[in-house]
Formats: structure tokens, sequence, C-alpha cells
């Protein structure tokens, strides 16, 4: 039975025409089937297939996608009639376990009359489950599915979330806005990628206390700077690139999306206006060639006007004369037919008077018939042999016993004789 399956499924064109259709029918019906196995696995699970089904028959348990994909076709085939005949017994209906050798034609037709017995719709042809795998038995397999569950009186429940505690939502704070603790987070990391960079937050925090306290103690004094400017300039620049922050971006924040995306436009507006002038120049030189072909295929034409009449009146005498020809073999072939029964029934003739001529010409018979005359004059002659021989014993009991009579009537006739001479 999986042999012939797997022939029968050919993998090739069936895989074709399933893609047709579920391209036809919309971009995510390629996919139905997937879904659909999955949902038949968990309730093959719900059932206990694994307990109930396959370890009666020694299979392994399915993939996640085993009959939405083609692997094994005889071995998918086996599975899916295996599959069907415990689920229609677990349906309620008794389905004989289907062997290797059965007929997969019979088999399908059974499995699909009890599908329909039991309220479920057939509109496929039943050669689409001889491949043992697709959107077909998929659909199969979970109608019956659906019927056992519905015979072990099973139902769905409501599903139970566990209860969360609310999380405090975190204060978003904005990336330009850079708190002490951050900086210190970024000092921290500048520290490990190079030493020598060092700040130290505890001694700044020091250092302007110490200028805040020395401010309010000479609050009354007049603030004079003694510092030199190209000095100050000179550390300024030195300082400068130690105290440089990096921001670091977040790719998933939709500040990051919304730039990109202009720049993207940016750069298609762009591009689009050095590419315009070039496709204008293309569809006008395009329109400029179309428009000499069809002017050189109407001169063309107009030029080769009586050599297609031609050809056309002369495609119409072919057409006649492969008629006529269709109708001639077609005679032939009854004449030819009707030429091999006459030289059938003309070698039989033939055969029968060989036959006679060879008995007649044959002196086999003749030698036969004298020595059969030859034997039954032997015969004959032992025959009268033996008749004259009985003749003459008959006779001699007839004159044995004329004689014993004689002799009777003699004796009897003495003693009356002489009783009258006394």
């Amino acid at each position: 039975m999986a042999e012939e399956a797997g022939g029968g499924g050919g993998g090739g064109g069936g895989g074709g025409a399933q893609e047709l259709e579920a391209a036809e029918r919309g971009p995510g019906a390629a996919y139905h089937m997937f879904a659909l196995m999955e949902d038949l696995l968990e309730k093959l699970k719900l059932l206990n297939y694994e307990e109930e089904a396959l370890r009666r028959h020694h299979l392994r348990p399915l993939p996640r996608h085993y009959f939405a994909l083609p692997t094994n076709p005889g071995e998918q085939f086996y599975m899916f009639c295996t599959l069907a005949a415990w689920l229609i017994t677990k349906a309620g209906h008794p389905f004989e376990q289907p062997q290797e050798y059965d007929d997969p034609n019979a088999t399908i037709s059974n499995i699909l009359s009890e599908l329909r017995s039991l309220g479920r719709s057939v509109d496929f042809p039943p050669s689409k489950l001889k491949a043992g795998y697709g959107e077909q038995a998929c659909y199969v397999l979970d109608c019956l599915a659906e019927e056992a569950l519905k015979q072990t009186d099973f139902s769905w429940k409501r599903p139970a979330y566990p209860t969360e505690e609310l999380e405090e939502e975190a204060i978003t704070e904005d990336d330009a806005e850079l708190t002490l603790n951050k900086l210190e987070e970024e000092i921290e990391e500048e520290e490990t990628d190079n030493e020598e960079n060092f700040i130290d937050l505890n001694v700044l925090k020091a250092q302007t206390y110490r200028s805040d306290m020395n401010e309010s103690t000479k609050q009354e004094e007049i603030l004079e700077s003694t510092t030199d400017a190209a000095e100050w300039n000179l550390e300024v620049e030195r300082v400068l690139p130690q105290l440089k922050v990096t921001i670091r971006t977040d790719n998933k924040d939709w500040r990051i999306h919304v730039d990109q995306m202009h720049q993207h436009k940016d750069g298609i507006e762009s591009a689009l206006k050095e590419t315009r002038g070039y496709l204008d120049k293309l569809h006008n030189e395009i329109s400029r060639t179309l428009e000499k072909v069809n002017s050189r295929e109407k001169y063309l034409n107009n030029q080769l006007e009586h050599l297609v009449q031609e050809y056309r009146t002369a495609q119409a005498q072919l057409s006649e004369a492969k008629e006529k020809y269709q109708q001639g073999s077609g005679g032939v072939t009854e004449r030819t037919r009707t030429l091999s029964e006459i030289t059938e029934v003309l070698e039989k003739v033939k055969q029968e008077m060989e036959e006679k001529g060879s008995s007649m010409t044959d002196g086999a018979p003749l030698v036969k018939i004298k020595q059969a005359l030859t034997k039954l004059k032997q015969e004959t002659v032992q025959m009268d042999i033996r008749i004259g021989v009985v003749e003459h014993t008959l006779l001699q009991s007839k004159l044995k016993e004329k004689s014993n009579m004689t002799r009777d009537m003699h004796a009897t006739m003495i003693p009356e004789t002489t009783i009258g001479a006394y």
C-alpha cells in the first residue's frame, strides 16, 4: 500500500499544483497547512496518540510539520492511514486497521466515507490523499481529531493567566540632559578604555564645595581674576578631550528611526533627480524605437501581403489534403483488418486441406486395414474350429443319450416277455 501510494503521489507535479492553488487563494494560503498541522498535533497530544496509536505500531512521534512537507510519501501515507483508522475508531465508528499491502484507493475511499458519515464535507478528489501529505491530509486528520475529542467529551477551557505585579514605570529622561550618575558611568567606562585619562569626581565635588564656601565668605570682596587668559585657553584645550561626553544612541528609539527615514527620503529625492533625466531619455528612445518597429511592421505587412495570402491558401490546401489522407488511411486500416481476417481463414483452410491430403496419400491406414482383415480371418478360422468341436461334442452327447434311451427301452421290454411265457 505504501509503495503504490508513493508512486501515485508524484512529488514534483503535485507540489506545483498545490503552490498554484495557494497563489490563487491568497498570499497566506501557502502557510495555512502549517498552522493546521500544528493544531492537529496539539489535538493528537490531547488524545494521547503516542501511547495509544504509535507504540502499538512501533512508530516514532510526529515532527511539527510532518504532514505539511513531503519527506517520504510511502511512509507518510502509511502514517496517515494508521492515524485516520485510530481516530475513526476513537470517534465511535469501528474501523479496521489498514495493512501495508492493501489497495490505497479502497483505503482512501473507506476513510472519506467515514468522514462524510460524521457530517464533514469533502470537496477535493481522493487522489489528493495518495501522496500522504498536503493540506487535504491535514484537513482530514484534523476533522477526525475534532470528532474524537467530541466523543471523549473534551471541552476547551479559558486560559488561566498568572497574576503579575505591576512594575513601576521608569522615568524616561531626555538624552540631552546628563545627570551626575550618567556622567560617573561614562567616566568609569572611559577609565576601562584609557587609564591615563582619569577624572576623580570626588575631588571635583570637594573643589566645587570649597570654592562655594570661599565665595560665600568673600562676598563683600571684589572678584578679580589673576589667571592669564592665554594659559587659561591652553588649559582648556588640554582638558577639553577629557571633558568630552559621548551620548550612546539606542537603535530602538523612534527618534533615530525618524532621522533615518528623513535621510533615506533625502537620498531617494536626490537620486531621483539624477535618474529622472536618464529615465526620460530612455523612455523617449524606447518610444521612438517602438514607432520605428510599428512602421517597419506595417511596411513589411504591405509588401508581403500576397505572400501571406499564398501561405494561407497553401495552409487551406494542406488541411484539405490532411483530411483526405486521414479518410484514406481510415479506409486502408479497415481493409487491412479485413485482409488479415481473410488471411487467417485461408490459413485454416490450407491447414485442413494439407491434413486431408496427407491422410489420403499416406499408406499407413491401408496397411492397418489389411492387418485387421488378416487378423479377422485368423479369428474366423479359430471360431470355425471351435464351432466344429462344439458340434461334434453335441453330436456325441446326443448319440450317447440315444443309445442310453434304447438300452433302457430294451431293458423294460425283456421282463414283460418273460412274464408272459410263464
